[in-house]
This record gives C-alpha cells, sequence and structure tokens, in this order.
C-alpha cells in the first residue's frame, strides 16, 4: 500500500460530510501539498470528528496560523 493510499484510508469518516469533504482533497489538492503541509494535514486526521468538522464547518478556528491554513484550504474544496 502506498502513502498515498495510507493518508486516503484516513480520510474514511464516521461523519458522512467530514468523509466527503477529505476525500475531495485528497483528489484535488493533496497531490500539490509541500512535506510540511501533508505533515500538518495528517496532524488535523489525528482530531476526532466532531473536532474535526467543527473546524471545517467554521464553528472553530486554530491559533496555529499554518494548521489554520490548512483547514482554509479544507473549506474550499
Amino acid at each position: 500500500m502506498s502513502d498515498v493510499d495510507r493518508v486516503r484510508w484516513r480520510c474514511r469518516r464516521g461523519l458522512l460530510e467530514l468523509d466527503l469533504i477529505l476525500t475531495r482533497f485528497m483528489e484535488s489538492r493533496y497531490g500539490a501539498l509541500a512535506p510540511r503541509e501533508r505533515d500538518i494535514f495528517l496532524g488535523l486526521l489525528e482530531l476526532a470528528d466532531n473536532e474535526l468538522w467543527d473546524l471545517i464547518a467554521g464553528r472553530m478556528d486554530l491559533p496555529e496560523a499554518d494548521r489554520q491554513a490548512m483547514v482554509d484550504q479544507l473549506r474550499a474544496v
């Protein structure tokens, strides 16, 4: 299994909305991410579904600019 396949598998979530956004992101933007951005994305995948959804839905923001920039990319898909 390739690294991209592993990340794609980690994008599978219990919340349908989250699953759809993460799948679209993988298809449209993941390949163009710099290594640091990929690390940030993987860190966001460590969050619980509800917490990640609250970030993407705009109910929460992150104090770290680089992590918030990744959330903004997720919101844009």
